[in-house]
Parts: structure tokens; C-alpha cells; sequence
């Protein structure tokens, strides 16, 4: 009624509720347009169309109508313009978010966001759309009709009577609005599968406040956690417990452990040829191919990342630790500096002996990596302070991965062995700019994306890069006592981009389903161990929770005495269950989203299951849901406190300095003396730093007898080549 009382007024914009009107509805069309053409929320019948066209009016008068209970004139109208600017900022950065994560932002994240931010510039601003200007224009206009008196300031007030009519108003149309969705939806805001569901039943808004309810009673939950919560969690892991396969327990006792960090790596990079121009096919990771191959190598083609909105920072808590990130928001940023853990660095550390160290080309803060590290027990954290970095060699995510894994070598040849290390690649990293001599001539994709168009050459760059760090792994003597854990983090291509990817991968945009979604979330996962002849490709199913039981088992090292909830890619226990933070399951025989049902070895879709494999389908369900359940009451009760019975003493993160920390090497090669296990000590006291040496991708192809071009490549920056 309020909306239409002014509705034959010519001037009813310049009454106060009038203008409130033009406001609402403004809004409410920006809503619409993210909906329409920003955010993917799976509409599936002309009901749900009918639910997504109302679901923002409700909360937008709700929050507007503030503004009706102002009395003084002016002060009304700046009150309106603030609470429409704050919910259009809002709306706006959930949907540059939404293009990269797929995903809307949580409480959890805007907390973190500072700790973050620092590298996302470039990236971010490569987000943005012509078209956003439509996010804004509305109050830039508004603004300059105000200004110059175009609308008119309402100096009449509203009673109070009214104001509180238009908010009653609004919460009468809200509970119209979740009546339809709890029609459409049962126990909504109960049993949520995704952060889709609440914004596309409810609005953003609603989601925003639900899940601040969310992340309050999170924070409730933890500090209520008490030793009895962990009794729970302690039945679940002891009749999860995998038992390690016996001819590969211990078969990598006592080496060194190097994690390289392949990011956004996705399984089908292996063995993909791109085709050119001139329809010449070109191998994107031929080294990593031959790794994958290699009977060296346990690789596994049925791994899938399992990160979350935490994604390379996820995958570190996964494979570090053996459960998974946070629901809402990145744990390392949010619980990062607070929670226990007993993770692979201390456990190795205390138990075997090892040092611990990580390797990474940005800032320490970045992930909140320089405190969250400490509470793994790294020993040593070389940043990006330790390396020279600058333009021509790097980019917003840090150092180039060829430059990088060279100026490592300086530190890594100081570090007592057995030691446990990890280096966090960053080159192939969205927004997949292609470098000026590293791997000009590498041919891009020709698709209507630019993202994926150049992801391939990236890859390549990647490819060739850990080629040079095998080659100084091998001639440093490094190779032969070391296990090398080779692991995709996350997607490269996001779910938005992927009917894009389609042709690329064989299949067309109208072919491309839900389920190709899911099936290109696999990661490569390879154990590389020198000296082993029964490696292979195995098609066992797992996921990166389950890479830490593996490895420990491995380097003889039995993982019943921890909380870990992943299982042994190896062991005949094994489940094979993949659960998704986003509720999504994957089995050897069924891909589970919500309530739909594929066949995992054809990606038909089950439309009428029997009862037998509803059933199935229901206990998969349960053995998924409770692994999810099980983290989150690790992580947001801080239950690992608690945990005594692992032999474990607790980390003091004062002991750790991460500064100076090439002096401390120093130091104690100097008081272990004949005694140290440093590659540089058992190089009678020479570096190695010279034995590495790095090529360009020309420089390659041009020992192979293949004449390279550019391609029309853009050449945003270079790497040294030495």
C-alpha cells in the first residue's frame, strides 16, 4: 500500500516516502541483475523463479525503513543513502567474490579479509565488468539529483505509526517469502547443503545474518568445548582407522619429505595436448606426465581436492593435518593463531627427528601463514623477505616458481636432514598471465575465456620449473633419500567458467553438467619415491584428507595414536568415500549432489533409483556427513587441547623466529660440525646453489630441434633465466 499511495502524484519522488520507494526499488533491481547475470544458483522450476524475484524486497524494506523512523528531514535522506550504499557494498563484493570462489562471503571471511587482502590487488581489479557500473550508478545519480535539487528534500516527517507499519510491512512479506521457500525447500535454515540455497530462497541479506548467527554460535561452541567432546570424535577415528598395507609400510622410512605445491592444478592437465593454431599438438606438462607414469611414482587419478573458500590455505590444512578447513571461511585466518594442532611438522619432528621448514615467495602474513605455521610446528618459514623479488620476476602472488625454487636452494642446502619441507609454487595462479621468457611460444587456448586461454601455458611454465628442481634434487644427492609428495591444491578453472572449458575437454557448453563440475575438481596426487618399481597409476578414490595417513605410513610412522580422519590411499580399508565441503559426495560408483544422483563411471544420471540403491545412497550419505561433522567439531571446539593420548608435547609458538633464520642454520651446522646432515656439510662445505640450472621454454624446444613463435602471446613479465 505504501509503495502505491503516491502512485498518481507526479512529484510523489519528492515525498519522503516517495523517495524511500525509488530507493527499494532500486536496490531490489540490482539484486535482480547479480542474480541474472553474476550468480549461478541453480534455479530449477518457474516456482523458484517466482521465490528469487521477491526474496530481496522483504529484507530491503526491513533495512530501508530505518530511515522512516529519522525525523529530521536531512538526516532521513543521508540515513537511506548510507544504509543503500552499505547493502549495495555488501551485494557488490559478494559478487567480485563470487567470480573467482564461487561462493558468497562469510562472516568468517570479512573478519579475515585484512589478512588476505594485501595480495589480492591485480587479481581482484582483473574481477570487474564494464557492466558494474550498474551497481552504482543508481546512488550517483540519486546523489547529484539531490544535490542539485532535481529531488526535492520531503520536509514533512513521517508519523510513527506509518514507520513501523512499512516495517510490520516487511516482515509479513518475509514470512510470506520463507513460507514459499519451506514449501519448496523443507528445514531450510536446518539442513542447509550450500550457501546457494539460503540466497536463493531468502535473499543476501538473510544469508548474511544467518550465517553471522552461524559463526556466533561457532564461536559459542568453542569456548563451551570441554574434554567430553572429544570422546565422540575419538570412537569415530578409531573405527575409521585404516590399517597400512603391508608392503607399503615403511618403505620410505627416514627420508627427507618434500612437498611441492602445484597450484590450481587440475588432474586433466596430465597428459593433455593442446592443439595450436595449426593444429600441432602440444604437451602442457611432459615432465609431470613422466613423474605420473613413472614406476617411481604412486599417483593417484581419482584424487579431488576438498578445499573450501579457504582453497590453497584449505589444502594446507588438509594435507598437513588430515582434517578438513572451516564451513565458513578460511581456518587458517580465523583460527589459524588460536587452535592446537598435530600436524605432519610436529608429529615428524618430535617423533622421528625431523626439521620442518616451508618455502613460499610472498608475504608471511598472507593466509596468516607466519602465526598459523608456528601451531604446526614449522621450524623455519622462509618468506618472501628471504628472496629478491621484484617486477620482473614475480607478480600479486608472490615469486615466480623458476626464480623461486632457485633462490631456495641457498636455504634448503643449510637444513638438517632427515627434514620435512614444503614449496609453495604460485605461477600458475589466476589470472594465468603467461611470462615474457620462460614460456613465450607456448601456444594459448583458443576458447571465448581468456582466464583458461592461458591457463595452459602457465601450467607449462610450472611443469618445466619442477623439471629444474628434480634436476638439482638428483645432482645434489638430495633425490635418492627423499619422498616427493607432488599435489594439485585447488581448481584452476571455477565452476563458472567450465561450460567454456567444455569443448577443450570433449564435451560441448549444452552437454556440460553438474556432474563434469564435480569430476573436474580431481587433483594429481603422487608419491614419488627413488628407487621404487612398483609405482603406477592407481584408481583407488580418496581425497587430500586422506594424503597424510598415506605418507606417514609411508615413512613407517603408525597414525593410530592421532586425530586424523582421513584414511591410507593404500590400505584394503579404505573407504573410498569423498566428502566435499560443499555436502557433495563422490564414490567409485555414486557422485552424490544433494538430493541427485549420478553414476560415477558413466556421469549418467540415476533419475529413478532403486530402493536398494537409495539405501546406498543414504549410508554413504551418513559416512560423509559425519567425517564433516567430526572436523568441525575438531576445529571449531579446539578439541586437539584435549587430546593427551598421542604422545604429543604442546607447541610453544614463542619458540618459533621466523627471522634471521639463515644465521640459525648456520649455527648449527657450526655445532654439529663434522656431525651435520646439511647438504651443504656433506658437500665438504660448498654450496649447491649452482647446480641449479634453468632453461626457457625456447630454449627447450630449440634443444628439441622445435622452432618456437609467440603466438600473439601477452607478456606481462619474465623470470631470470641463468
Amino acid at each position: 500500500m505504501f509503495i502505491l499511495k503516491h502512485k498518481y502524484n507526479k512529484n510523489w519522488i519528492n515525498t519522503r516516502m516517495g523517495f524511500f520507494t525509488l530507493m527499494v526499488v532500486l536496490f531490489w533491481l540490482k539484486n535482480l541483475l547479480a542474480y541474472a547475470v553474476d550468480f549461478n544458483l541453480g534455479i530449477e522450476s518457474f516456482f523458484q523463479y517466482v521465490i528469487l524475484f521477491i526474496s530481496p524486497i522483504a529484507t530491503t524494506v526491513f533495512l530501508f525503513s530505518a530511515a522512516l523512523y529519522v525525523k529530521s528531514p536531512k538526516k532521513a535522506y543521508i540515513t537511506l543513502l548510507i544504509i543503500s550504499s552499505l547493502t549495495t557494498l555488501l551485494l557488490f563484493s559478494n559478487v567480485i567474490y563470487y567470480r573467482e570462489f564461487t561462493d558468497f562471503i562469510t562472516v568468517n571471511t570479512m573478519l579475515g579479509a585484512g589478512k588476505v587482502a594485501s595480495g589480492l590487488g591485480e587479481s581482484a581489479l582483473r574481477m570487474f565488468r564494464p557492466y558494474d557500473l550498474l551497481y552504482w550508478i543508481d546512488i550517483i545519480v540519486v546523489i547529484v539529483l539531490l544535490a542539485t535539487k532535481k529531488i526535492k528534500i520531503d520536509e514533512r516527517p513521517i508519523a510513527a505509526r506509518s514507520a513501523f507499519a512499512v516495517t510490520s510491512f516487511s516482515i509479513l512479506l518475509f514470512s510470506a517469502n520463507l513460507t514459499l521457500a519451506e514449501t519448496d525447500r523443507p528445514e531450510l535454515l536446518k539442513r542447509t547443503f550450500s550457501r546457494n540455497h539460503i540466497v536463493k530462497y531468502l535473499g543476501m541479506n538473510v544469508f548474511t545474518v544467518y550465517d553471522g548467527v552461524q559463526t556466533y554460535n561457532a564461536t559459542q561452541r568453542r569456548a563451551q568445548a570441554s574434554q567430553n567432546d572429544l570422546v565422540d570424535v575419538q570412537k569415530y577415528v578409531d573405527s575409521h582407522y585404516a590399517k597400512p598395507n603391508d608392503d607399503m609400510y615403511g618403505i620410505a622410512k627416514g627420508r627427507n619429505v618434500i612437498y611441492i605445491h602445484l597450484e590450481s592444478f587440475q588432474q586433466f592437465l596430465i597428459d593433455y595436448k593442446l592443439k595450436d593454431e595449426n593444429g600441432v599438438e602440444h604437451e602442457v606438462t611432459p615432465f609431470l606426465n613422466s613423474l605420473f607414469h613413472s614406476n617411481e611414482t604412486f599417483s593417484f587419478d581419482n584424487a579431488f581436492h576438498q578445499v573450501g573458500s579457504g582453497k590453497t590455505s584449505d589444502a594446507e590444512t588438509l594435507l598437513e593435518n588430515s582434517f578438513f578447513g572451516l564451513s565458513q571461511g578460511p581456518l587458517f585466518t580465523q583460527l589459524g593463531d588460536k587452535n592446537t594442532f598435530q600436524a605432519a611438522p610436529d608429529i615428524l619432528g618430535q617423533t622421528q627427528g625431523y626439521t620442518s621448514v616451508a618455502f613460499h615467495g610472498n608475504g608471511g602474513s598472507f593466509w596468516n601463514r607466519n602465526e598459523t605455521y608456528k601451531r604446526l610446528g614449522y621450524n623455519y618459514f622462509f618468506d618472501g623477505s628471504y628472496y629478491d623479488v621484484n617486477e620482473n620476476n614475480s607478480f600479486q602472488y608472490g615469486l615466480h616458481d623458476k626464480p623461486f625454487l632457485e633462490q631456495s636452494i641457498q636455504y634448503l642446502e643449510h637444513v638438517q636432514q632427515p627434514f620435512y619441507s614444503k614449496f609453495i609454487l604460485v605461477s600458475n595462479h589466476y589470472p594465468y598471465a603467461k611470462f615474457k621468457d620462460d614460456n613465450a611460444g607456448f601456444p594459448i587456448a583458443n576458447t571465448s575465456d581468456a582466464t583458461i586461454n592461458g591457463y595452459f601455458a602457465t601450467a607449462n611454465y610450472l611443469d618445466t620449473a619442477v623439471k629444474e628442481f628434480f634436476d638439482y634434487l638428483k645432482a645434489s644427492g638430495l633425490y635418492d633419500n627423499s619422498v616427493i609428495v607432488l599435489y594439485g591444491d585447488h581448481y584452476g578453472i571455477s565452476n563458472s567458467r567450465n561450460k567454456s572449458l567444455a569443448e577443450l575437454l570433449g564435451k560441448s557448453k549444452e552437454e556440460w553438467n553438474e556432474f563434469d563440475d564435480t569430476a573436474v575438481q580431481r587433483v594429481p596426487v603422487m608419491f614419488h619415491v627413488p628407487g621404487q618399481t612398483k609405482g603406477g597409476v592407481d584408481h583407488t578414490f580418496g581425497g587430500q584428507v586422506d594424503v597424510l595417513p598415506t605418507l606417514l605410513h609411508l615413512l613407517g610412522v603408525d597414525t593410530q595414536s592421532y586425530i586424523q580422519l582421513g584414511q591410507d590411499f593404500f590400505s584394503k580399508d579404505k573407504d573410498q568415500i569423498v566428502a566435499f565441503r560443499n555436502g557433495t559426495i563422490v564414490t567409485p560408483k555414486y557422485t552424490i549432489l544433494g538430493e541427485t544422483i549420478y553414476d560415477t563411471a558413466t556421469g549418467e544420471l540415476i533419475d529413478t533409483p532403486t530402493e536398494e540403491q537409495l539405501a546406498e545412497v543414504a549410508e554413504i550419505k551418513e559416512k560423509g556427513n559425519t567425517q564433516l561433522h567430526m572436523s568441525d567439531a575438531i576445529t571449531n571446539g579446539d578439541l586437539l587441547r584435549f587430546n593427551t593420548d598421542s604422545g604429543l608435547k604442546p607447541i610453544d609458538p614463542a619458540k618459533f623466529d621466523y627471522k634471521n633464520q639463515l644465521d640459525q642454520l648456520l649455527q648449527i651446522e657450526q655445532q654439529k660440525g663434522d656431525k651435520s646432515t646439511s647438504v651443504y656439510s656433506l658437500h665438504n662445505n660448498q654450496s649447491t646453489v649452482d647446480l641449479f640450472k634453468t632453461q626457457t621454454y625456447k630454449e627447450i624446444q630449440e634443444e628439441k630441434g622445435v622452432t618456437t613463435q609467440s603466438s600473439g602471446t601477452t607478456e606481462t613479465s619474465s623470470t631470470t633465466a641463468k
